[in-house]
């Protein structure tokens, strides 16, 4: 921890940590999945790092302050994507959310997710 900032995990990539906390919030990195052919596995594993992100800073979904969507076609993915996200995030407890179109930074990733959180 350096002046009450905590890094988690970050070695993985050599550009950024994957979340960090300060003042009780916490910030992570765009999540993507590389491993799933489509758009609904894909977001299924996003949202399962994020989750495993979220309990390793000490928090949960339920905290969530912001979320900001990418979708690689927004056209034919937003409803599957809005059905997975509907049925992921805890209904007393929206987010605020951006989701717009965007070329990602490998071509067959179709969808990345960032959120930050309040710590419990």
């Amino acid at each position: 921890s350096f002046s009450g900032i905590t890094r988690i995990d970050p070695h993985t990539l050599p550009t950024m940590s994957q979340a960090v906390v300060h003042d009780n919030i916490v910030y992570l990195s765009g999540q993507v999945d590389g491993t799933a052919p489509d758009l609904e596995g894909q977001m299924k594993n996003v949202l399962t790092k994020i989750d495993g992100l979220l309990a390793e800073a000490g928090t949960d979904k339920s905290r969530l302050l912001t979320s900001s969507v990418w979708l690689k076609d927004i056209g034919r993915d937003f409803g599957a994507m809005n059905e997975i996200w509907n049925g992921w995030i805890d209904p007393e407890n929206k987010p605020v959310r951006a989701t717009v179109e965007s070329n990602l930074a490998m071509p067959n990733l179709l969808v990345e997710v960032q959120v930050t959180a309040a710590k419990k």
